[in-house]
């Protein structure tokens, strides 16, 4: 595995060209400034977890059913179950919007960093505001909810895509949607297909962070690599932890080996 990536140039303190920042690069740094100053000066990226094609499959297939909608200009059935006034929006860009490495884009110049985020999709209500939406897709037992400490990174997902909007001009909804698709658990067998339960939870989103967080951003780039990796929610960042750990115990066992191998002896 190959944790050094150059699909992008790294950044160089000073320089004067725009440097992009993806929605994702914006997550890294609330959870860990060292993390994201590896990623970005060094193109040195954390392990990625595998894969979850299962999410992917479901995020493939909404976008389908609500694209459907869309040329309808009507609101799909799960919008109107649970009470969302508005249609899914129609627009040129919406495609680029929706890839990876494009999305909507902006250039922030105070920080001189071209920030851009791929959206699921966008609705829009009688007031002309786009609603920002986010697919999710999990399989539990009880009811789905956004009450987790960890479920903090999808509202900033979230406010970050409601940020990028404005940013194009466009007037956007403080209140957004996750489709959240819960796989039953509580029927009778497999038989070749699983189950889904879709609930739309309502987020109102904050974007105040996002503009002094890229500052710092900035500011970090052009330091020395922080020293301590600390994570949003308190404590040590766990993969700078483990890394620290590894090489402590590599050099321990390096010393170890080295004490038991037979050495010449001297007068």
């Amino acid at each position: 595995m190959n944790y050094r990536v150059e699909r992008s140039q790294p950044y160089k303190p000073g320089q004067k060209t725009s440097f992009k920042v993806s929605r994702s690069k914006i997550e890294l740094f609330t959870q860990c400034q060292r993390c994201f100053w590896l990623d970005a000066r060094l193109k040195i990226k954390r392990p990625n977890g595998p894969p979850f094609q299962i999410n992917k499959a479901v995020d493939e297939l909404l976008k389908k059913e609500f694209d459907g909608y869309r040329l309808k200009g009507k609101a799909h059935p799960v919008m109107i179950e649970f009470g969302v006034a508005a249609i899914p929006f129609a627009h040129a860009s919406l495609d680029v919007w929706r890839t990876n490495f494009t999305g909507v884009a902006t250039l922030y110049e105070p920080a001189n960093l071209q920030v851009f985020g791929a959206v699921d999709d966008i609705w829009v209500n009688s007031n002309d505001e786009l609603i920002v939406v986010d697919y999710k897709a999990t399989a539990k037992q009880s009811d789905v909810t956004l009450d987790a400490d960890w479920q903090m990174s999808y509202k900033r997902q979230m406010e970050v895509y409601q940020w990028l909007l404005r940013q194009n001009g466009f007037k956007v909804s403080d209140t957004g949607y996750f489709v959240y698709a819960n796989g039953r658990l509580d029927v009778d067998g497999f038989y070749n297909k699983i189950e889904f339960r879709t609930k739309i939870i309502p987020y109102t989103g904050n974007d105040a962070w996002i503009e002094p967080t890229l500052g710092n951003m900035k500011d970090c780039l052009e330091a020395d690599m922080p020293q301590v990796g600390k994570a949003a929610m308190g404590g040590d960042c766990d993969f700078c932890t483990y890394a620290r750990a590894r090489s402590e115990l590599t050099i321990a066992a390096l010393n170890w080996t080295y004490a038991k191998l037979p050495h010449p002896q001297t007068d």
